[in-house]
Order: structure tokens, then sequence, then C-alpha cells
């Protein structure tokens, strides 16, 4: 008969009743074993005692030849003494002898019994403790995997923290850097705003003085101009019949328009006029008219000039055109679908040999005239909003486009994304251009302001605040015009703060 069997205890209890059962679970193992411990010596004993009667039985027997009593004295009679007056015969020591041992045997199996039980329960037990060794083997091989990761673990969080505080350290370096890197900026635009600033002033110190010259030499020419007239008005021309006296009034009238003609060549002259038809009524009428001409070109010149700064001479004369014919145009020579949307700006290269379009969509097309045709070259992309305006700079090398993103944007004939982003502006920009110079630029919007940029440093270096939205700007020299919404037109000078 087995004993009860213990139930096997859960590798990790979970639960407070478990661990419960687990504790009394033991308490009755460690019970069990001291109790089975005692009982072991005991057995022991008590086998010993059952071999020792067995060997006193075996010794009482009688033998089968030896039918008479003898006078053998054993130990019982040792035991009873000389007191005692009767000695036990075999036989009743015999069957004393047989109780006893039946009563041992039943000890015996009994004990046999509880060894039995106790060996089962010994069993189940080393074969609880053999499954529980065998998890904790497991379980500690588990944990030296553990630990084996947690010190890579430990090296690789020392060796990302020396690599963090090396680029800590050299984090700490490169801003101290850029911090005198900074310093040192401020430090050359303060010296570069002041050598501007400079060079400004001299600049127009020296347009003044050139200016100043110009005014005088101009004046002195016109008054010189004038006392020519003076003297030539105050001559008189007489006409006669004698052609000697003829020659002495026509030189004498010659020598106040032409200075520079020789006498021999006036006289020659005039006698070859006076033997042709009589044309006009006095020849001193036609000298005045012409001289009068002259003066008037000088004034309309010296007008042109007043405000100028010393750049290239201007033509004194100039070549008028003449309309010959003129018609309306009754059929488009070429049409090209140039944008998925409305166009909004068209503008023809320095050379005339490349055009630029702009539209809603947002694109920039290059053509190439061909032959009186538009010939595809290239599409400028990356416009952050509806094109309203194209212009190229003087060397027609870049394209400057005015979008509807509240900033102008530049591009680089050649590269389709944009080059620079001139913002600024808190409304639609209506017009960009380029000034004479590949440098510089303005822009007008429709928030009341027009602009001036250094393209080299992509900066916005004046702002004039107008009354009315600028729909469109033109720049000359030192001149930006700007056409506005309140249907006037504005004039800038670029060298002051004001309007001239």
């Amino acid at each position: 008969m087995a004993g009860p069997r213990t139930p096997t205890v859960p590798d990790a209890p979970v639960a407070p009743w478990k661990r419960h059962i687990v504790l009394q679970l033991r308490q009755r193992d460690r019970t069990q074993k001291a109790l089975f411990l005692d009982l072991m010596p005991a057995y022991n004993r008590l086998l010993e005692k059952a071999e020792l009667l067995a060997q006193f039985s075996e010794k009482l027997q009688p033998e089968p030849s030896d039918v008479t009593p003898t006078t053998h004295q054993g130990p019982w009679e040792e035991e009873s003494g000389p007191d005692s007056g009767q000695v036990p015969s075999p036989a009743n020591l015999r069957v004393k002898w047989q109780e006893e041992e039946e009563g041992l045997r039943l000890v015996c199996g009994e004990m046999a019994y509880q060894v039995v039980e106790k060996s089962a329960a010994l069993g189940t037990l080393e074969s609880e403790l053999e499954e529980r060794q065998g998890r904790l083997a497991a379980l500690e091989a588990s944990a030296a995997q553990l630990k084996e990761a947690r010190a890579g673990l430990t090296e690789q969080v020392e060796a990302w923290q020396a690599l963090n505080a090396a680029q800590r350290a050299t984090y700490d370096k490169l801003r101290e850097h850029a911090g005198l890197q900074e310093v040192a900026l401020r430090r050359l635009e303060e010296e570069a705003r002041d050598l501007l600033e400079k060079l400004v002033q001299r600049k127009a110190r020296a347009a003044a003085e050139r200016n100043l010259r110009n005014e005088r030499r101009e004046r002195a020419k016109q008054a010189r101009v004038s006392q020519e007239l003076k003297k030539a008005a105050k001559r008189t021309v007489s006409i006669s019949e004698n052609p000697d006296v003829l020659c002495d009034g026509v030189r004498e009238g010659a020598e106040t328009v032409a200075l520079a003609t020789p006498p021999e060549s006036l006289e020659s002259e005039a006698c070859e006029k006076w033997k042709r038809p009589f044309r006009s009524a006095s020849a001193t009428s036609l000298t005045l008219s012409r001289c009068v001409d002259v003066v008037k070109g000088l004034l309309d010149f010296k007008k042109r000039r007043g405000h100028s700064i010393g750049g290239a001479p201007e033509q004194r004369y100039q070549s008028i055109p003449v309309c010959v014919a003129a018609r309306l145009p009754t059929r488009a020579q070429d049409v090209l679908d140039a944008h998925l949307s409305e166009v909004n700006a068209v503008r023809f290269g320095p050379n005339s040999s490349l055009l630029a379009t702009g539209g809603a969509d947002r694109l920039i097309r290059l053509w190439n005239v061909v032959g009186g045709r538009l010939e595809a070259n290239q599409t400028l992309e990356g416009a952050g909003g509806s094109i309203t305006s194209v212009d190229f700079d003087p060397s027609g090398s870049q394209v400057l486009a005015a979008t509807y993103n509240q900033a102008a944007q530049l591009w680089k004939v050649g590269e389709a994304q944009s080059k620079e982003t001139l913002s600024g502006h808190t409304d639609k920009v209506t017009a960009a251009k380029f000034k004479l110079t590949r440098h510089q630029a303005v822009t007008g919007s429709r928030d009341r302001t027009v602009k001036e940029w250094d393209l080299g440093r992509a900066y916005c270096s004046r702002t004039i605040n107008v009354l009315s939205y600028c729909n469109d700007v033109v720049c000359g020299d030192h001149v930006i015009i700007s056409g506005h919404n309140d249907q006037k037109i504005r004039f800038w000078d670029s060298r002051a703060g004001s309007p001239p």
C-alpha cells in the first residue's frame, strides 16, 4: 500500500494560495523525515534482538536422543536465583518464547509496513528533489546567461557613455568655435557695413563733384555760344550786285558762324552762291535759325544731364525713328500651348534669342527663338506660387520671378531648381526686376512696399513704404519707377530715402 503522494510544486507560484500549499508540503516533508530518522535505529535494534532470540530458541530445543532432563543450568536458572523453588520446564519456556517471537513478528510487520510507506514517500520526495534540482540547474544556467548578457550590455553602455562623452566634448569645442566665428562674422559685417557706407559717401561726393564740373562746363559753353550769337546778330550782311562787295559782306558774316573754315573757302562759296539763282531774302536769317536750333539742342542736352552723376557721355544727336506704314495684325504667326494654366508673364532675354514665360501652374518655361518660331529649351521648377512677373539679368544667365507666395525666387539658366528665395513681403509679390547690374533687384508687392535687394547676400537693403498697391516696377541707373493702384506712378532715387 503506497503512501500519499506529495503534489508537485509549480516552478513559479503566482498566487498566495500556491505559496501556502508549498510551505505546508515542505513542513510535512521535514516532519516525516524526522520521524523516519528516529524509526530506522529502532528498527535496526529490533532486528538485532530478533536474531538473538532466534539463536536462544535454537539452543533451547532438545536433541532427539536426549529425553531425560539434564542438570544443565541455563540463564533462567541464574535469573531465578537460589530463592526460586521451581525450575520452569523447557516446554513452558518454548511457549513463552514463541509468544514473544509472535509479538516481535507483529511489531516487525508493522514497522516493515511503515518502512515501505516511508520508502515510497522518500522516493516521491527524491523525484521531486531531482526535478527541482533540474529546474534549479536550468535557472542557474539561465541566470548565468543573463549575467553574461548583462555584462555585455554593461560594456556596451560604458562604450556608448565614453562615445557620448567624446561627442559632447567635440560638440562643446564646435560650439565654442562657432561662437568665435559668429563674433568674427559680426565684426566683419560691421566692418563691411562701415566700408560700404564710406564707399557710398565717397561715390556720392565724387558724383556731386563731377556733376558740378559738368554743370560749370555746360554753363561756360552756353555763355560762349550766347556771346557768339550776340556778335553774329549784331553784324549785318548787305546785298549788292557787285560781286566784290558781296564777297566782302559774306566774308564778315561767315567769320562769326564758321570760325574753323578758311577765308578762301568762304569767299569762293559766297561767290558761287551769288552766281546761283536767289532763294532767300536774307542769308543772315538762315544762319540765325540754324544757330537757334543748335542752342535748343544744347539746352535740351543740359536738361537731360541735370540729374545724372557721371556715367558714360550721351550722344548729342540721335536718330529719330519715322513710321513709314502702320497696320493692325490680322492673324498670329505662331500659337503654342505653353502652360497648363493661364500665362501671366512673358519676357525676352538680353539678346532676344531666349524667351521666358511664367504662369499660374508655378512653372517658368524657357524657349529658344529660331527663325521666328519657339522651341522648348528648359523648365524651371520650385516656385511656391503662381508666377506674376519674370525678368532676365543683363547677362542673361539668371531669371528672377515674382510669385503669389509672398516672395521672389531666383534661378540660374541651366539649373531646374530655384537658387535663392527673397522673402520679406507680407502679401503677393506682383513685380520683380533686375537693376542694371546682376547683383541688385527690385520687387513690388500688394503689401504697399517696394524693396531693393542685394542678391549677393540675399539681403533686403531698403524698404520703401507706399500708400497704394504696387503693380509693376521699372529700374534705371539710379531711378526706380513704380506703378500703383491709385492711378499714380512714383519715381524713387536709390541713393536717397525719399522720392525725387
